[in-house]
């Protein structure tokens, strides 16, 4: 399966705004063409995540709030981005929240229903339009083409967008 072609939800109609699809390519696979046209964009997944955490809704909300030791396995495509990376080292880590619900504008935060519903960009829902999970984790250990990472809350299998390093210097950067 090399493309996913992810709809882009229902949405109310916004002057100027694009609602299309977004495809997730995955490395090696053929046909791929990486320019944006008129029915959306492409992002290129690099890895998935392997955890043990398998259910959403039983994981926990923020990385550091007691999530187990995971992996992010990468394709051997992007191997060469990966030298420098280091034991020790905090990284921040894009996903694709794959199970999330994508048509959601408004939640409790944390689920909490005894607080106030709010706007879902004022929140860190996993529920949003684009479901881009942002993670800062620390490196355990590297093995080739697997990097052993903790306070990583996303369930296994979630897709891989980027890698960053964290900025020295600047809180929670």
């Amino acid at each position: 399966m090399p493309f996913t072609k992810i709809p882009m939800p229902a949405m109310p109609a916004c002057r100027g705004s694009f609602y299309g699809a977004m495809i997730l390519h995955r490395p090696g696979a053929t046909g791929y063409d990486p320019t944006m046209d008129d029915t959306g964009f492409v992002l290129t997944q690099i890895g998935t995540v392997e955890s043990p955490l398998t259910d959403p809704e039983s994981a926990p909300k923020q990385g550091f709030e007691g999530s187990p030791v995971a992996w992010l396995v990468f394709d051997p495509a992007v191997s060469e981005g990966l030298q420098d990376l280091r034991e020790g080292e905090q990284i921040i880590v894009l996903t694709w929240l794959h199970r999330a619900a994508r048509d959601i504008l408004k939640v409790h935060p944390r689920d909490d229903p005894s607080v106030p519903e709010h706007g879902v960009f004022s929140t860190r829902s996993s529920d949003r339009p684009n479901p881009i999970g942002l993670h800062l984790v620390e490196i355990v250990s590297i093995e080739d083409l697997r990097i052993q990472v903790r306070n990583l809350e996303a369930v296994d299998g979630t897709p891989i967008l980027d890698v960053k390093p964290r900025l020295h210097g600047i809180p929670d950067a």
